[in-house]
């Protein structure tokens, strides 16, 4: 297992094809976001995994609404997106920053694409996030981290170089 070349190969993709992604590929995804570190082991976290064209759409529209946008798809085309929603408590945003963060990492070991898509916590305040949340038993006082689209791939973009000078040794 070579963990740190799978991390540099990992890229944010931002088309995809139609080919739908697995539910064992989805199932190993999630469970990769499910053993991600929280505070203090609390693991007040939830992801909900849609592949519902009818609400990957809604949320696509909320995601652009957010963004004073109405004619574009925050998704890519990507068609499942897994929300990430956190407890409202003080480590809520770094623990679903590690979430999303393994479950892109998982994602890309499996020869797929995905994409961190911000605005998730503004989705979640509206009346229809409300709503969603409710209809998923998502308690009220959690809140809204990221979604992560995955799917297959149409390119994968290059990396691009590392900007030097981002460690201090202390000594």
């Amino acid at each position: 297992m070579d963990i740190l070349n799978e991390l540099k190969s990992r890229r944010s993709i931002r088309a995809y094809t139609e080919e739908a992604v697995s539910k064992a590929d989805l199932d190993k995804i999630i469970e990769a976001g499910l053993f991600a570190a929280s505070g203090m082991g609390r693991q007040a976290s939830t992801i909900v995994c849609i592949t519902n064209k009818e609400i990957r759409d809604q949320l696509s529209k909320l995601n652009a609404k957010v963004m004073g946008k109405e004619d574009i798809d925050p998704f890519y085309g990507a068609q499942t997106v897994l929300a990430v929603l956190a407890q409202d408590i003080a480590t809520c945003v770094a623990d679903g920053a590690l979430i999303l963060g393994n479950m892109m990492n998982e994602a890309g070991s499996l020869g797929l694409g995905s994409c961190w898509i911000h605005r998730a916590k503004e989705v979640f305040e509206f009346p229809e996030g409300i709503e969603l949340k409710k209809k998923w038993n998502i308690p009220e006082d959690y809140k809204g981290v990221g979604f992560l689209i995955v799917g297959h791939p149409q390119t994968v973009p290059a990396a691009i170089e590392r900007k030097p000078n981002r460690v201090v040794f202390a000594e």
